[in-house]
């Protein structure tokens, strides 16, 4: 599962790493959840940055809950499934982040937040797959999915998926139209545990209105559910 993820950088630091152009003014987000209007790089615009709802539609969350259902997809089954396969066949999105949020379970009502970065703390994509949709008023929205697989060793100590995230190297082939499914599903691999890095983050990110650079700081354990200062 990918419930919440990171993309704190400058959109400069975005258009260097990922070679394409924002058009618009992007200010850092330290904690991105379902819903929300991000940016992505799409397999029909890969040379610049759209910006897409995650998930769903603002006009479906206000009537209906938000489920995980709805924003993550699984990669051992994407391929086959009716709802996804057509996506996955020719509307694959790159999702970049800098991090990923899961909570570990310590008790019946109690679970910590983690924050999963790279070793140097860079920029990264998850594999995406995007729809398009017409809404009430007949205004096309587009929507995302993040794709999840089993997690490595280091994400297995707190929960029991992670999402995909691709190799530098495999970018431009997840967005090009005439890459195998093989190749596809090769690409869907468990990111080496010995390249990432994971510590403990304040239960600030548990509510989505704290969008600020202390929902990243490591936080001691001792201290996860006693101090919620925002400075220092």
């Amino acid at each position: 599962m990918c419930g919440r993820y990171s993309l704190a950088k400058s959109k400069i630091e975005l258009e260097e790493r990922f070679q394409a152009e924002h058009l618009e003014d992007f200010k850092p987000r330290y904690n991105i959840a379902p819903t929300q209007l991000l940016p992505v790089i799409t397999s029909d615009s890969p040379k610049g940055f759209s910006h897409f709802y995650w998930g769903i539609t603002p006009e479906f969350a206000r009537n209906k809950p938000v489920s995980y259902k709805f924003i993550n997809a699984r990669a051992e089954t994407v391929a086959e499934k009716a709802s996804f396969k057509s996506a996955f066949r020719s509307r694959r999105c790159l999702v970049p982040a800098d991090g990923f949020f899961e909570w570990k379970q310590l008790g019946k009502k109690t679970k910590s937040p983690n924050r999963f970065t790279l070793i140097d703390g860079g920029l990264f994509a998850f594999a995406g797959i995007w729809e398009e949709f017409e809404n009430q008023e007949g205004k096309i929205n587009h929507t995302f999915l993040i794709l999840t697989t089993s997690p490595n060793a280091l994400v297995a100590e707190v929960h029991d998926r992670m999402p995909v995230i691709l190799a530098k190297e495999d970018e431009k082939k997840w967005l090009d139209r005439y890459t195998s499914e093989t190749e596809l599903l090769n690409m869907m691999q468990t990111f080496p545990s010995e390249l990432m890095n994971s510590y403990p983050v304040s239960p600030l990110v548990n509510q989505v209105a704290n969008d600020h650079p202390s929902v990243i700081r490591k936080t001691s354990p001792m201290d996860q559910f006693g101090n919620y200062t925002l400075f220092g």
